[in-house]
């Protein structure tokens, strides 16, 4: 019984960096697995597939990269500078689905270049945030 309620009594703002964390880290590994699968797709029909639904797992990943931000952030929880990140990313995944639709890669893989750039450099910054709080 003591095991259940030592895990009620972890405050919200020490579990919210960790949401954070777990978040970054999805979307980090969505836009590789968008990458791998982008070079299936000079190879096999299958890769359409794959990286269509990539796309669509990435985008949610990126959605609740912000959702995860601003819980980690309410008044008094922690700091707000992730929000930014993560409506960024939100609002490069918008431009990388519309970019892809209309079949345009000479913008649509450097963006993508860019974006797993970006996404690691975030999860390296988060992953040294929980070092420092931890």
């Amino acid at each position: 019984m003591a095991a259940l309620t030592s895990v009620r009594t972890v405050p919200a703002a020490r579990r919210s960096p960790a949401f954070v964390r777990v978040s970054v880290a999805l979307q980090t590994l969505a836009i590789f697995f968008q990458a791998s699968t982008a070079g299936l797709l000079l190879v096999s029909h299958h890769g359409e597939v794959l990286h269509s639904v990539g796309a669509r797992v990435m985008y949610g990943a990126s959605m609740l990269y912000v959702l995860a931000a601003v819980l980690a952030w309410r008044p008094g929880g922690g700091p707000a500078r992730p929000i930014g990140y993560a409506f960024g990313f939100l609002a490069l995944a918008s431009v990388q689905v519309v970019l892809g639709i209309a079949h345009r890669p000479a913008l649509h893989v450097p963006l993508g270049v860019l974006m797993f750039g970006l996404s690691v450099l975030d999860l390296a910054r988060a992953l040294y945030a929980g070092r420092r709080e931890g």
